[in-house]
């Protein structure tokens, strides 16, 4: 889920400063060296397996371990709200010998010890989907190699464009953000307000904390008080997939347009057969992808971007096709720097 922050946030940090648990490694029979000698013996900490999105994720990391002939030992916090046993895994796997670690800190702060303590032995970091805090990381001289993410206010301000597009004489909609004052959702929700033209009007912003039982819910309520709502943006499709069964129970499918970002396979089928307006696909795999070769290029000692914006692509139902056959890799090119850093 994407990045907590502005690219350009975590971009400047790196230039001032610079699952269920479990372990699972991903390796080539003969993936102990990279080119030019340097160790391929990478850890990652990654948000919770509970959710779709990590589970691509992990599977890009696995898949690019084992193309590239390096050993990712992962580890998962139990569920995308476990911020001290994400930290727990992390301060565990910073006593070992790793070459590299990737980290997606379910906050911005939550992963400060560990991050410190890897900068003190000089390890390189990348940080992938959801930046690190930049001021906390400045105060504890946390150092990171690069940043790798989607830039959420673009991906919420595509789908207010959407919306707008869906909603030519205008009208009512809500935004449904996950856990109150998460960034990442803060900025997609941002960014669809910028997105939005002006007689689409955001009357109610709730938070469902990421979790699509609770997003029913609110959108249930939702819909009570504002009988005559025209749409929903949605902050992930996981939430996005509970509003659209809420709109559905209320016999408005089609009628209100939701609208969510993630791209998850659940979504995607959604959108093709019109019960989601709209997904703006953001692809985890291939962020994991790039988070494994941007330590492949660190650990060769190239010099990496401070930040990378990873692919984002609007999928409607004359794409959902396309996107499906190509889940959960991009239907479009994209660049990827750290490709040619590698090779």
């Amino acid at each position: 889920m994407a990045a907590v922050g502005a690219i350009a946030a975590a971009g400047a940090l790196v230039l001032a400063s610079c699952g269920s648990a479990g372990s699972t490694e991903a390796a080539a029979a003969n993936g102990a060296q990279a080119a030019g000698g340097a160790a391929q013996n990478y850890a990652a900490v990654i948000k919770g397996l509970d959710n779709p999105f990590f589970q691509t994720m992990k599977q890009g990391i696995d898949d690019q371990a084992k193309t590239s002939g390096a050993t990712v030992t992962v580890q998962a916090a139990n569920s995308i709200t476990d911020t001290t046993g994400q930290a727990d895994k992390l301060n565990g796997l910073a006593g070992q010998d790793f070459s590299c670690y990737i980290v997606n800190p379910i906050s911005g702060t939550n992963l400060i010890q560990g991050l410190a303590k890897l900068s003190m032995m000089n390890k390189p970091v990348v940080n992938i989907d959801s930046p690190v805090d930049p001021t906390a990381a400045k105060s504890a001289n946390v150092k990171l190699a690069t940043y790798v993410g989607t830039d959420n206010r673009e991906a919420g301000k595509m789908a207010g464009q959407r919306m707008t597009e869906t909603l030519p004489s205008g009208g009512d909609v809500a935004a449904i953000g996950g856990i109150a004052g998460d960034v990442t959702s803060g900025a997609r929700i941002e960014g669809f307000n910028q997105g939005i033209g002006k007689n689409v009007k955001v009357v109610q912003t709730v938070a469902a904390d990421w979790d699509r039982q609770t997003a029913l819910t609110a959108a249930t309520n939702v819909l009570r008080a504002h009988p005559n709502l025209a749409g929903f943006f949605v902050a992930n499709d996981d939430m996005g997939l509970g509003v659209a069964r809420a709109v559905a129970d209320a016999g408005k499918t089609g009628k209100i347009k939701v609208i969510s970002v993630d791209g998850i396979k659940d979504a995607l089928q959604a959108v093709k057969a019109g019960t989601l307006e709209a997904t703006v696909a953001q692809y985890p795999y291939t962020i994991g992808q790039m988070g494994v070769e941007a330590c492949q290029a660190a650990t060769s000692g190239k010099t990496l971007p401070a930040s990378v914006a990873a692919p984002v692509e609007l999928v409607t139902k004359d794409t959902a096709d396309k996107a499906l056959a190509s889940t959960p890799k991009p239907f479009g090119p994209y660049e990827d720097p750290y490709k040619a850093l590698t090779q």
